[in-house]
């Protein structure tokens, strides 16, 4: 067995029930995926539009592909008909155009919101007030080819665990605020996105849902 196929079941045997593994194959190649999803891996997070569409062309069919880099609205149509879960909706605007596009493709998406939670300026995302304009005016009611299925967000990148947590904790109670206030009856809204290779047990204490886990599986990347 090898390196990755190691790391995948360890990780998989770590990891509790209700916490899924998004492996993080960004900048990796397709052998790399590959190995993975020989050892039963089957959900996979890519960041670039123009890397992701080949490697869904090749690699195969029951791979789920979550989107989690920054997406730009000309990029969106390349990847709406085979995308699982996009995690990086940083604006009502980005919605309106996965909307649109979905809708071209008879599909719906399931999306999540990112929020800004780190003290890092380079990280995107909303604000709870951001997200709270939009969803008070019931735009969403709009959009019938999205679904809004949880949260996301990043911690700063920080060796004080003690910061980290605080910002898990915040986009937690985001989560705990929106599921009560416009979706307590939506039972797909249930996934709080957080945690990477440096920080996923503590995200997984704070309630993470979805650890994305990239260079403790496949190495550090090749840029």
């Amino acid at each position: 067995m090898g390196y990755i196929q190691d790391k995948i079941h360890s990780l998989k045997i770590e990891l509790p029930e209700k916490v899924s593994l998004v492996a993080v194959s960004k900048f990796h190649p397709e052998e790399s995926i590959r190995e993975a999803y020989e050892a039963g891996q089957r959900i996979f997070g890519e960041s670039k539009v123009q890397e992701l569409v080949p490697k869904a062309e090749h690699l195969p069919k029951d791979i789920e592909w979550h989107f989690i880099g920054h997406l730009q609205t000309n990029k969106i149509k390349y990847i709406i008909p085979f995308v699982s879960l996009i995690h990086s909706v940083d604006s009502f605007k980005l919605l309106k155009e996965i909307n649109k596009e979905a809708q071209k493709k008879d599909r719906i998406v399931d999306c999540l919101l990112q929020f800004h939670i780190a003290e890092e300026d380079t990280k995107f995302g909303l604000s709870l007030v951001e997200a709270d304009d939009f969803l008070s005016a019931g735009l969403l009611n709009e959009l019938g080819h999205i679904r809004i299925v949880g949260v996301m967000g990043m911690a700063t990148f920080s060796d004080d665990d003690d910061q980290v947590r605080k910002e898990f904790k915040n986009l937690k109670m985001i989560f705990d605020t929106l599921k009560h206030t416009y979706f307590e009856d939506k039972s797909y809204f249930k996934h709080v996105s957080m945690g990477m290779s440096d920080d996923y047990t503590i995200a997984i204490e704070e309630g993470s849902t979805l650890v994305r886990i990239g260079s403790s599986i496949f190495g550090v990347r090749n840029y």
